[in-house]
């Protein structure tokens, strides 16, 4: 984007990915390749913010032109997936760019490296990485809300698709160690593996799977945060005893959901609702329709949370 014109841009789309008979494809099938590359991501420009990059920009120039750039690529070839350069996940470039480009990118990119001479310092700066993603989750969120115009239009006035983020630069990696100039070839320790470990978990941690995509009220619940089907919250009372509180809000599935409770371990369940009653089931009508269900559990590892239930498990932890 820096020293290429939008021209540039649509003449490499159409010739990577267009089946048409335009001037691109038809290069493209003229040295030797007929069926397009289909090339589906694609980043609008690397690092903008960067003094060391050749047309660097201002957040406010950068947002401009990645929104009209956006606008175009989307128009050759609605299948792809444009990526929008971020910084570190929580500076103002991300926050600007997000608000003044989100309707027509998939993916907001992030780069952080981290290094420390001490050890434990060292290991540990990664979860700088895990706040940052949550924060840049927040920040879309935040321009997903406060734009409230939606991709393709539909009867609801809050952008649908919702961005996801693509960490495509990270490591251990310590400038003064190993300078970019000089190739950036660093001479790795134990610690620094570590903290490639804690790199990994975080990713890990803030992966997403299992969740509920259908309407919710209001709309924005479903499109900014994740609903997973297992509603969990825990406690520990003053005695020691651990309260689980789950919600499972599925109206046809069971959940088997493994916990980690020493085997043979009394618990106590109380649950209300289940696989026995309707959605519509009540006590207005003046018989205690939907009660609460007492019973123990030995536990064994896996536990079936009933369907279109609401459980509470309780149990005291042995240590051995």
């Amino acid at each position: 984007m820096a020293t290429g014109t939008l021209m540039e841009a649509l003449g490499w789309l159409e010739y990577c990915n267009s089946d048409q008979d335009t001037y691109y494809a038809n290069l493209r099938r003229k040295n030797g390749r007929d069926k397009p590359y289909k090339v589906k991501y694609w980043a609008l420009g690397n690092e903008m913010w960067g003094a060391w990059q050749v047309g660097q920009m201002t957040k406010e120039d950068y947002a401009k032109k990645a929104h009209q750039w956006g606008k175009a690529l989307k128009l050759l070839d609605p299948s792809i997936k444009l990526i929008l350069c971020g910084e570190n996940g929580t500076s103002d470039w991300d926050r600007y760019v997000l608000q003044n480009s989100i309707e027509y990118i998939d993916m907001h990119s992030i780069h952080i490296y981290t290094a420390d001479p001490e050890h434990v310092p060292n290991v540990i700066a990664p979860l700088s990485a895990e706040r940052a993603i949550e924060v840049t989750a927040s920040l879309i969120d935040l321009a997903r809300i406060n734009n409230r115009l939606t991709n393709p239009p539909t009867s609801d006035n809050h952008i649908i698709h919702k961005p996801t983020i693509c960490f495509d630069e990270w490591n251990v990696w310590m400038y003064t160690r190993a300078p970019g100039d000089q190739g950036a070839e660093e001479s790795y320790t134990l610690s620094d593996a570590l903290a490639v470990g804690v790199w990994l978990n975080v990713f890990v941690r803030q992966a997403s799977a299992g969740t509920y995509e259908g309407r919710t009220v209001p709309e924005w619940i479903g499109t900014t945060m994740e609903v997973p089907w297992l509603d969990v919250s825990g406690a520990i009372s003053e005695d020691g005893t651990i309260n689980l509180s789950v919600v499972n809000i599925s109206e046809d599935e069971d959940i088997l959901t493994q916990l980690s409770i020493a085997e043979g371990t009394k618990v106590q369940v109380f649950r209300i609702g289940g696989s026995r009653f309707k959605i519509t089931d009540t006590n207005m009508a003046g018989e205690e329709v939907i009660k609460i269900q007492e019973d123990t559990w030995s536990a064994s590892g896996n536990y079936n949370f009933e369907k279109r239930s609401y459980t509470l498990l309780r149990w005291r932890q042995t240590y051995s």
